[in-house]
């Protein structure tokens, strides 16, 4: 939906199953539209769609994607925004670290990324904004030192690309890179890097500052133990363009044994659920997974009092015995875009590990899990000045 600062607000679509278009469109059919009539049933409603390479893939063709438009205008709904982070499957089976492959040193995902901007410039009214979500160039673990030379001409070629679209159609698209933890960069200070390495090899530095900025997902900067408005302005004195704002939230609790055991029920095979662990607000360690943790939760390395785990939980519930969540990274965050209202107009809610919550967080169905976070963003929205 369309708020009254201009900011587009949807919640993106990877909490629901689809990796072909077929499943994808089912998903917006059941869902997505249940959702709509509870939420915005009068006025155009924004859809984050999450487009795996195989469901993008169907989906460029001409004919299923001039249906696709169709199907869009009839139900009084818009795509401003895609998820191309998780290239592959992102549901019912292992993704953990599968999800940074292939990444930017590969030409799958340059290709990848080109068919979503080209799906989204079809889809676009002229003159409007649009973004694409992906990761933040690679996994560390991938490359032993440096990120390969390709990596970085990759995404050279892919603003080149973006640039092109958005003078053919009349519309202004950019990506956004996703600092995630253990990705390439993590931080702002790495993000900060990463763009300096980026646009020292660039032919034309605006032309790159226009098309390729930040992603800021909340959850992942909270498990860093940032200070969102510092992050933001940082970010934002360095010239790097703000893509979107993913609203989410990550699980935080005290290493202590109660804990420690209850944190036993979010242990699945899923997804990656980096930990990091800090004493006094710093950084002491980070562990791959949470499995892993809980393993070395006695070592000398993990003397914490707080970890922070990359679990996107809801941001209407609070968890109880003993867990807590980061939403106040959330609320400095909304803080700093009322303040800087034209910093950033994508808001995109990402709370998509709905399937792999213990069983007392799935009280609800999907559908009115995600009215609940439409009401509870929408309601710190209003609070700021920033609501519909």
């Amino acid at each position: 939906m369309k708020l009254s600062k201009g900011h587009h607000l949807a919640y993106c679509t990877n909490v629901h199953r689809g990796n072909n278009w077929a499943e994808t469109s089912a998903s917006l059919e059941n869902y997505v539209m249940q959702v709509k009539k509870k939420v915005c049933p009068d006025d155009p409603y924004a859809i984050g769609l999450r487009l795996g390479a195989e469901a993008a893939e169907e989906l460029s063709q001409p004919d299923v994607l001039k249906n696709f438009k169709q199907w869009l205008e009839k139900e009084n709904a818009y795509v401003f925004t895609i998820n191309g982070f998780p290239y592959g499957n992102f549901h019912g089976q292992r993704v953990k670290e599968k999800v940074y492959q292939p990444d930017w040193t590969e030409p799958a995902r340059l290709s990848y990324t080109i068919t979503l901007f080209e799906i989204l410039a079809f889809l676009l009214a002229e003159g409007s904004e649009g973004s694409v979500s992906t990761l933040p160039a690679s996994f560390k673990e991938f490359h032993s030192c440096d990120l390969p030379e390709t990596g970085y001409q990759h995404l050279l070629a892919c603003a080149e690309k973006i640039e092109e679209l958005s003078v053919q159609h009349g519309l202004d698209l950019h990506l956004g890179l996703e600092p995630e933890p253990l990705g390439w960069f993590e931080t702002t200070s790495e993000t900060l890097v990463f763009f300096k390495e980026l646009l020292k090899r660039a032919k034309d530095p605006e032309l790159v500052r226009r098309r390729i900025g930040v992603n800021y997902d909340c959850c992942h900067l909270a498990l860093e133990y940032e200070d969102a408005k510092e992050g933001l302005t940082a970010l934002q004195d360095a010239g790097i363009r703000l893509s979107k704002l993913h609203i989410s939230s990550a699980l935080q609790t005290s290493p202590e044994p109660g804990n420690l055991n209850t944190l036993q029920n979010y242990v699945e095979e899923v997804y990656l659920h980096q930990v990091i662990a800090a004493r006094q607000g710093k950084v002491v360690t980070r562990i791959k997974d949470l499995d892993l943790a809980l393993s070395q939760a006695g070592e000398a390395k993990m003397d914490a009092d707080e970890w922070r785990i990359h679990f996107h939980v809801p941001l209407h519930a609070s968890l109880g015995n003993g867990l807590g969540d980061t939403r106040e990274h959330v609320t400095d965050t909304l803080d700093w875009l009322s303040d800087h209202p034209h910093a950033c107009r994508h808001l995109e809610m990402e709370t998509y590990t709905w399937e792999v919550l213990p069983n007392e967080m799935r009280s609800l169905n999907v559908v009115d899990q995600v009215i609940k976070e439409y009401d509870w963003t929408l309601d710190a929205l209003q609070q700021r000045g920033l609501g519909k």
